[in-house]
């Protein structure tokens, strides 16, 4: 976090509202998670196996690493790497198309 302008933010949790630090640039980002954050922990609170919300936390963050390392291991599947290819590529089909245009 070099240099970006940071601020706080508003979030709610499973009906519980936390004040959390932010970059500018990353509050949209910040919010998809607190979304999916919450949705996992009202999944694991609606069955109804588990009251305590330290619980439900500690299920729901289990959950999401679970899905994180099956995302990223299973198969050889990197999702950083996919993305860093898919931005090479762009970039390279990018440069060709400034490359066409000059041509006409």
């Amino acid at each position: 976090m070099s240099n970006q302008k940071s601020s706080s933010l508003d979030v709610n949790i499973l009906d519980r509202e936390f004040r959390v630090a932010c970059p500018e640039d990353e509050r949209e980002e910040l919010q998809d998670a607190v979304a999916y954050l919450d949705k996992k922990m009202r999944e694991i609170r609606d069955t109804g196996k588990i009251a305590s919300v330290e619980r439900i936390a500690i299920m729901a963050a289990l959950n999401i690493a679970h899905e994180l390392l099956t995302t990223r291991v299973g198969g050889g599947f990197d999702l950083a790497d996919l993305k860093r290819r898919m931005q090479s590529m762009q970039a390279t089909i990018d440069a060709s198309l400034v490359d066409q245009d000059e041509l006409f």
